[in-house]
């Protein structure tokens, strides 16, 4: 009808409860109720990717040095990631999801938005859906999620992360600004280590206060940037549901156990990112046009080139431009860290018609092939010669087992 107010939107954020060990703890009985710890292993120099509720207690949290978590809890279970697992669990979740709206949007393998403003007719208010989502996921996952439910993203993002975990928290129209109130600045999205320094040597310690500075006093402070973090503070967020938006990039890093030189480690190393990143490229159905190499060197300096081609979704092909891409460092000192991204993401298909010849078309349909391999046997079952005959070596010499 012309002239009438549109419909206050309902938004629920889904985020899942500490998902890699929980999926774990899941998956093994024995580990319930005990600290889990997913990452790298103790002793080496990675970092946490999941730590259970259990290890949080003793200060345990994601991206922490692996260290230092160990100093933490060395009672804790440490677990590698298992991201074919992971993976394969976050699809069951966000089928369950896609169940109550067409307007789904997943930001990372754990998480998603959701607009259920049309739902409502059918599915009941806002809360309704909420824990009707929660019990499906616990019924059908054997997991537990915590749900904002709020008129926008921004809030029910907060929302969903302040009764953790199994909780849900909902945030009534009209009552934005004074569910925001009380909050930490910290919460507020923009505001990091810099911005959130400088807002407390102002005296700005909660959101409620930052909401009460004039927008003119914080663009002369913090440029455009300044009126942004003002809206979010009063609680506006027009942004919309995006369904099933494209991935920004995918990718795969290692930190190595000892910083090194060894440049044919380093190939060989990239060989297996390449084919692990080109088989999620392949399972979401995208190519990608934009290689980039990252190299982090023992002093912590990061080093990070990247090449534009075709749309590719092939790991050899990714493999040899990081490899050309690594030919142009130079390695002045031990390397502690290499990874590969792919960006330029599109829909596997649309590149130029050279993306078709019969070359393309045979290493596509072997990739599907190796994929299907993969997905029975397990992600050993098919690799490069190269990173067979790397492991033999490493077997038989004096060095050891691989790590």
């Amino acid at each position: 009808m012309a002239g009438s107010a549109p419909a206050i939107r309902t938004v629920l954020h889904v985020d899942m409860d500490a998902f890699y060990a929980a999926v774990e703890q899941r998956d093994r009985p024995e580990l319930r109720g005990r600290p889990v710890v997913v990452g790298a292993m103790p002793g080496g120099r990675g970092v946490v990717s999941a730590a259970s509720y259990e290890a949080r207690r003793f200060g345990i949290h994601s991206a922490m040095p692996i260290s230092r978590a160990y100093r933490l809890c060395r009672d804790a279970v440490y677990l590698p990631v298992d991201m074919d697992k992971y993976a394969a669990v976050s699809r069951q979740i966000m089928a369950v999801l896609a169940e109550w709206t067409p307007l789904l949007e997943p930001v990372s393998i754990d998480e998603a938005f959701l607009d259920v403003t049309a739902s409502r007719a059918l599915r009941g208010d806002g809360p309704t859906i909420a824990r009707d989502i929660k019990a499906r996921i616990r019924t059908e996952v054997a997991l537990t999620a915590s749900v904002g439910v709020a008129p926008n993203k921004f809030l029910a993002k907060v929302a969903s992360d302040l009764e953790k975990p199994d909780g849900l928290v909902v945030v009534e129209p009209g009552r934005e600004a004074a569910f925001l109130a009380p909050l930490a600045i910290a919460r507020l999205w923009g505001v990091g280590r810099v911005t959130g320094a400088e807002l407390q040597s102002l005296g700005i310690l909660t959101i409620g206060q930052l909401a009460s500075l004039p927008p003119a006093t914080l663009e002369a402070r913090f440029g455009s940037h300044g009126p942004a973090l003002a809206e979010l503070a009063r609680g506006h967020d027009d942004r919309p549901v995006e369904p099933f938006g494209t991935p920004k990039s995918m990718g795969a890093e290692e930190t190595f156990g000892v910083d090194h030189l060894d440049v044919e480690r380093l190939r060989v190393t990239l060989r297996g990112q390449a084919e692990r990143v080109a088989r999620e490229l392949r399972a979401e159905g995208y190519a990608g046009r934009v290689v980039t190499l990252k190299i982090r060197f023992a002093d912590f300096s990061t080093y990070t080139r990247a090449h534009t081609g075709e749309p590719t979704q092939d790991g050899l092909r990714i493999y040899q431009e990081a490899c050309a891409l690594l030919d142009r460092v130079r390695l002045s000192q031990p390397v502690r860290l290499i990874g590969i991204s792919v960006a330029g993401l599109g829909a596997a298909g649309q590149g130029q018609l050279a993306l078709f010849g019969p070359d393309a078309t045979r290493q596509e349909r072997l990739g599907r092939a190796l994929d299907r391999l993969t997905a029975r046997f397990g992600g050993d079952a098919v690799q490069p010669a190269s990173l067979l005959g790397r492991r033999t070596r490493r077997r038989s010499g004096p060095r050891g087992p691989a790590r």
